[in-house]
C-alpha cells in the first residue's frame, strides 16, 4: 500500500486494516488483553486493558511505521526515511526500517529523554537533535526529507500509517468479541482513526470515545469548526497525545466514525498512571493512561464490556517519579505543609511527635530561618508527608492547628 500526495485524503477501508494485519504477522505482537477489577466495579460492567504498552518499541507506532515504510517502492527505499519524534514514533521507525533493510533518520527535540533518544539509537537509526519543541523538529525533519530525497514518514497522517494501527481494532474484537465500549487515547488521531475504521465496519453497535488531556484537545474545536484547527502551546504531562493540529485524515475518520471525544485533566491523567501500576501492575505513559483517566472521571457513562487501550509505556523515570507523586497527591496520599514554629532545641521533634500521633510519614524536612516574613525567634518548616487519603490529611491539618502550629497555605 503506498499513496502519493494526491491520494493521501482517501478514506482507509477494512480491507486495508486486514491487509495491514497480514503484513504485520511476525512483526508485531499480538499484545494481551488483561481484565481490571477494580475498574470494572467502579464502572459496573467488565473492563479489560489492551496492552499495547507491551508492544515491540513499547508502544502500538511500530505497526503503522511497519506499514508505511513496507509500502515505498525500492526506488523509495533506496533513499531512506526520516523521521521526526520526541520518543514513540521515532522508536517504531527505527526498528520498522532494520527489520525491512531501510537506512532511517530520525530528529528529535534536544529535550527529549535520554532513554528514548538511547533506544532509538540501538533500533539502528541515526539520531539527529535538533530544536527544543517538536515542530522545529519536524520542520527540520521535512528540510532533510527535501534535501536529500529521504521520504518522510509521518506519525499519523497518511492512510498507510492509519491501517496499520488499526490493526489494534481487529485485536480487540477477536480477544473480546462481546465489546460494546473501546475508550482510546488521541493525539493527532491515527490511532483512533484506525481502530474506528476496523470496528465500525464489523461491528458499527460499538460505540469508540476518544480521550484528549485538556492541555492539548485540538478536536473538540476542530470537530465543532469542521475542520482541523490549531491550538497555541499545547501542554500536558501526556508527551504521546501533545498535538496541536489534527492530521486530516485521520481527522475525517474520526469526525465521521469515533461517537464521542472527551478531555481528562493532569491530576486524572497522573491518578489513572498510579492506578495501573499499583492495581494492574503495568507501567504506562501518561498518553497510555488517558482512558483509564477518561472512565475514572466519569465511571458511569461508559456501557460494558469496556475496552480501554493502554497506547505505550515509554515513560522517562525522571517523568515518572513526578507524576507519581503527583498522583499520589491527587489522590491526597501525599501532602506537602508548611508551618511556623519557635527555633529553640527540641522544637522540631515537638512537631514530629505531633505527626506521628496521627501516623503520618515523614518523607522530608526542610528549614528556612532566615527570611524577612519571620521573627527572631521563629523558623519555617517544609514537610513532605506519606498520608492515606483525604480523610487523614484533614486530619493531619486538624492535628497541627490544634497542637498550636501556624499553618501557611
Amino acid at each position: 500500500m503506498s499513496y502519493s500526495t494526491a491520494d493521501s485524503l482517501r478514506h482507509v477501508t477494512l480491507d486495508d486494516v486486514r491487509g495491514a494485519q497480514k503484513m504485520l504477522s511476525g512483526v508485531a505482537r499480538v499484545t494481551a488483553m488483561e481484565g481490571s477489577r477494580h475498574l470494572s466495579q467502579l464502572v459496573g460492567a467488565p473492563v479489560h486493558l489492551k496492552c499495547e504498552n507491551l508492544q515491540r518499541t513499547g508502544s502500538f507506532k511500530l505497526r503503522g511505521a511497519y506499514v508505511r515504510i513496507s509500502g515505498l517502492l525500492p526506488e523509495e527505499r533506496a533513499a531512506g526515511v526520516v523521521a521526526a519524534s520526541a520518543g514513540n514514533h521515532a522508536q517504531g521507525v527505527a526498528l520498522a526500517s532494520r527489520v525491512l533493510g531501510v537506512r532511517s533518520t530520525v530528529f528529535m527535540p534536544k529535550g527529549a529523554p535520554l532513554p528514548k533518544i538511547s533506544a532509538t539509537r540501538e533500533y539502528g537509526a541515526e539520531v539527529r537533535l535538533h530544536g527544543q519543541v517538536v515542530d522545529e523538529t519536524l520542520a527540520a525533519a521535512q528540510e532533510h526529507a527535501a534535501g536529500t530525497g529521504a521520504v518522510f514518514i509521518h506519525p499519523f497522517d497518511h492512510p498507510d500509517v492509519i491501517a496499520g494501527q488499526g490493526t489494534v481494532g481487529l485485536e480487540i474484537l477477536e480477544q473480546c468479541p462481546e465489546v460494546r465500549t473501546i475508550v482510546v487515547g488521541i493525539g493527532g488521531g491515527g490511532l483512533a482513526a484506525g481502530i474506528a475504521v476496523a470496528v465500525k465496519a464489523l461491528r458499527p453497535d460499538v460505540r469508540i470515545v476518544g480521550v484528549q488531556a485538556a492541555g492539548a484537545a485540538a478536536y473538540p474545536p476542530s470537530l465543532a469548526a469542521g475542520r482541523p484547527v490549531s491550538i497555541r502551546n499545547p501542554a500536558t504531562m501526556a508527551d504521546g497525545i501533545k498535538v496541536g493540529r489534527p492530521g486530516d485524515v485521520p481527522f475525517a475518520l474520526i469526525g465521521e466514525l469515533v461517537d464521542e471525544v472527551r478531555t481528562v485533566t493532569e491530576d486524572e491523567l497522573s491518578t489513572a498512571l498510579l492506578l495501573c501500576l499499583e492495581r494492574a501492575k503495568l507501567v504506562v505513559e501518561p498518553a497510555g493512561a488517558s482512558p483509564v483517566a477518561a472512565l475514572l472521571s466519569d465511571p458511569g457513562a461508559f456501557e460494558g464490556p469496556v475496552v480501554a487501550v493502554l497506547s505505550g509505556g515509554n515513560v522517562d523515570p525522571v517523568l515518572m517519579q513526578r507524576v507519581l507523586r503527583h498522583g499520589m497527591a491527587a489522590q491526597g496520599r501525599y501532602l506537602a505543609v508548611r508551618l511556623r514554629l519557635t527555633d529553640r532545641p527540641g522544637a522540631l521533634a515537638t512537631l514530629l511527635g505531633v505527626l506521628s500521633a496521627v501516623d503520618a510519614n515523614v518523607l522530608d524536612v526542610s528549614h528556612v530561618r532566615t527570611d524577612p516574613r519571620l521573627g527572631l525567634t521563629e523558623a519555617e518548616v517544609e514537610l513532605h508527608l506519606e498520608t492515606k487519603g483525604p480523610v487523614h490529611c484533614a486530619e493531619v491539618g486538624r492535628a497541627l492547628r490544634e497542637a498550636g502550629y501556624l499553618v501557611i497555605d
